[in-house]
């Protein structure tokens, strides 16, 4: 006997974020974040593969489960759920609208929230541990407030018992198995096991799976209650990093080792 719902239903949050290989830039008249180098955030490909493996244990697809994957982000982002789509998620949602442009992680949990609710009846929501731009770790938590729902956070391991989801948190000295009734929030870490790669059959298949649309009128939201205007949280100001200058170079020549303890002595490093 199965311990999932009938028709196990997951939603996972992708986040479209800068490939963190290459160096970050600002871009605009308000500085922001230049996006137009972009990825589905590493660390949301754990969640992907959590939700994936989670339905694959109770018959997956073939047996009515789904993993819905949901975004918020300009036309571009997209392509994060496309990604998904071909890892083996069932269907994208795609949030997009000019004003939620500059939202803090207040204002991006709320518009979150909203979405949620506007599509329903999801047993699970799982979620990175941070997108790899801002690194707040904040928008999962918010969520769980908002919508009200039991909260699991760090986790490196996931299952279904009873009607509950059971997690593994790994911590520094212990770990914990920690469990949650139904409908819950839970965000994974990169302990979890490695997400899969796209193969053949998955992006051919991706090709046919649908990506709906998602605007504020939709949630029922004005533009002032995201964006700068909906935000907790204000950047006062913003410059691009000073160029990298030349290190110092310590030649050994027998005295390599005071002319290094010197020189963390002198930056207070010792």
């Amino acid at each position: 006997m199965s311990d999932a719902p009938a028709q196990l239903k997951v939603l996972v949050l992708v986040k479209y974020v800068p490939d963190a290989q290459f160096d970050r830039h600002l871009t605009g008249q308000t500085p922001r974040l230049d996006r137009s180098d972009s990825i589905l955030s590493e660390l949301d490909e754990y969640a992907v593969e959590a939700a994936l493996q989670l339905i694959e244990a109770h018959g997956g697809t073939k047996a009515g489960h789904e993993v819905t994957v949901l975004t918020m982000g300009p036309d571009a982002a997209s392509n994060a759920v496309k990604k998904t789509l071909q890892m083996g998620a069932t269907r994208g949602l795609h949030l997009n609208d000019d004003a939620l442009a500059g939202s803090d992680a207040a204002a991006t949990s709320l518009a979150l929230a909203e979405a949620i609710r506007h599509e329903g009846g999801f047993d699970l929501v799982i979620t990175g541990m941070a997108s790899t731009d801002a690194e707040t770790s904040l928008v999962p938590s918010q969520l769980a407030e908002r919508l009200g729902l039991p909260q699991v956070t760090l986790v490196s391991e996931l299952s279904l018992e009873g009607g509950d989801v059971v997690a593994r948190r790994d911590g520094d000295t212990e770990t914990q198995y920690v469990r949650a009734p139904l409908p819950a929030i839970v965000s994974v870490t990169d302990q979890f096991e490695e997400p899969r790669y796209p193969n053949f059959k998955g992006i051919i298949g991706a090709k046919k799976k649908k990506t709906a649309p998602l605007s504020l009128a939709d949630l029922g939201l004005g533009a002032d209650a995201v964006g700068t205007d909906g935000s907790w949280t204000e950047v006062v100001s913003s410059e691009a990093r000073p160029a990298r200058t030349a290190g110092t170079v310590i030649t050994d020549s027998g005295d390599a080792g005071v002319k290094l303890a010197d020189f963390l002595a002198d930056r207070k490093l010792l």
